[in-house]
């Protein structure tokens, strides 16, 4: 995508075109966890079906919305892409190509996810330190835009250390019980196997979704901060306890953890 850049800069001047002060620092929610918005005044909305060159979620509702909360301007992305959609890591993350044009630097992520730890608990919100991308894919392939970012950017660094810490001291001084952990990606949609949670828990991972991976690369590339906060939503550790998994129950659990996760959301804005 040699004009990446170029339509990035033109869907960001659609929407500054709508509304011109939204902040910088963008707020993306995953599945079920769209009620932290709730506390937000939303300013603007815009279905990302009307923002050029950007794909059209088919699972969550897709829209991009300016907020406000005691006065200041925030942005945020009410469900997000993914790559079982059918798009590219590339479109995937192309919505945070956009954000970088509008000055957002800052981003604050929330997901679902499978606990691979036993001592996991469902509604258990765990803060991400790194990541194992195990897409087929990295957003960064191809044709490297200079205007984001180097043709190697560093990931030592990919969900910053010092607002992790900052976000540690929050939650500890509202009795918060925030653990870290390691996010693995697998591309979905079929949810993980016995054998594949077995295997994921051995190579380091204590978590496992089907999306933030490539926004959380791109961010990086743009030189965006990033936090991100899982809600474990079944437990998947010890293998022999594991029971049948829903979309209905994965919702469910994660609208439970939302008191938490807006203590945790708007303690780090």
């Amino acid at each position: 995508m040699k004009d990446i850049f170029n339509k990035a800069a033109g869907a960001a001047k659609f929407i500054k075109q709508q509304i011109d002060d939204l902040g910088e620092l963008c707020i993306i929610t995953g599945s079920g966890l769209n009620p932290i918005l709730e506390s937000f005044t939303i300013i603007k909305s815009i279905a990302f079906s009307r923002i050029p060159h950007l794909r059209d979620a088919t699972f969550h509702k897709g829209e991009f919305l300016v907020l406000e909360h005691e006065g200041k301007r925030y942005c945020a992305l009410n469900g997000r892409l993914h790559y079982y959609e059918g798009y590219s890591a590339a479109e995937v993350a192309f919505p945070i190509r956009i954000l970088f044009c509008l000055g957002v630097r800052k981003l604050i992520m929330t997901n679902a996810t499978g606990g691979l730890q036993s001592h996991y608990e469902p509604g258990q919100i765990v803060m991400v330190k790194d990541h194992i991308n195990l897409l087929p894919d990295n957003p960064l392939r191809g044709y490297n835009e200079s205007n984001f970012g180097p043709r190697f950017p560093d990931m030592s660094d990919a969900y910053n250390k010092e607002w992790r810490q900052t976000t540690l001291e929050l939650a500890k001084s509202q009795n918060i019980n925030l653990e870290q952990g390691i996010y693995a990606c697998f591309q979905g949609p079929s949810l993980e196997t016995p054998a594949e949670y077995f295997y994921l828990n051995k190579i380091g991972a204590d978590l496992v979704g089907m999306s933030t991976v490539p926004e959380v690369i791109a961010a990086n590339h743009c030189g965006i901060k990033v936090l991100v906060f899982s809600v474990v939503t079944n437990v998947c550790m010890p293998i022999e306890d594991i029971t049948p998994t829903t979309v209905e129950s994965v919702i469910e659990v994660a609208n439970r953890a939302i008191p938490v996760l807006k203590k945790l959301v708007f303690g780090s804005l």
